[in-house]
């Protein structure tokens, strides 16, 4: 899919935030950079609301104890575990009323990157009858990535918001590389912006 044309938002399309956390942007595993996601995903989520679009919120959801965690031998340090300040919606994110809230990483035993593993996603995305994803949050080279793959394999288009998206880079290029196997992968990228302000193509 090309991002550069026919990238208006219209009906069958809808919109994903995903974890853009205290933890995620200024707590126990701050992404760099990431509070500038937050100007763009509000703009994108206010027009994708406007236009009666549905809008998914995304965040992660872990018991104490979580296998990432580092205590319980996984990479991360603790983090938005379930009910604790860490694991709210930044400060400044405003999310519409009636956005759909998807919580993952909810089983202590499995990792979840992903907006749709062990979540019912698909499925409230394909009774809303979307079959393209603009798709926005943290991070890029973990939740993005494994979302993006998800997405595409659940048969849904993907726009990635190419500014509204930031790496962890845990390995200098992480990021970079993960950008080059979304669009591997099939998934477009473009700018909040040019989305919100392209008109939708008039048929012939």
């Amino acid at each position: 899919m090309n991002a550069g044309t026919d990238i208006a938002p219209r009906p069958g399309d809808a919109l994903l935030v995903t974890d853009v956390q205290n933890d995620f942007v200024i707590g126990t595993l701050a992404v760099p950079g990431a509070e500038a996601v937050v100007a763009p995903l509000n703009r994108a989520m206010a027009a994708f609301y406007a236009r009666g679009l549905p809008v998914v919120t995304i965040r992660d959801w872990h018991p104490p104890g979580h296998c990432s965690f580092a205590k319980a031998g996984g990479p991360w340090p603790e983090h938005c575990v379930q009910g604790s300040h860490g694991a709210e919606f930044v400060a400044g994110l405003r999310v519409p009323g009636g956005a759909l809230l998807v919580s993952k990483g909810g089983d202590p035993h499995a990792e979840a990157y992903s907006g749709f593993k062990g979540t019912a996603l698909a499925d409230a995305l394909r009774a809303r009858n979307v079959r393209r994803l603009f798709i926005g949050g943290l991070a890029t080279d973990y939740c993005i990535l494994n979302t993006v793959h998800d997405a595409i394999d659940a048969g849904f288009a993907a726009v990635v918001l190419a500014d509204g998206i930031r790496a962890v880079d845990v390995h200098p290029g992480d990021g970079a590389r993960a950008v080059d196997e979304m669009r591997r992968a099939g998934a477009g990228f473009a700018l909040t912006d040019d989305v919100l302000s392209a008109s939708v193509a008039k048929p012939r």
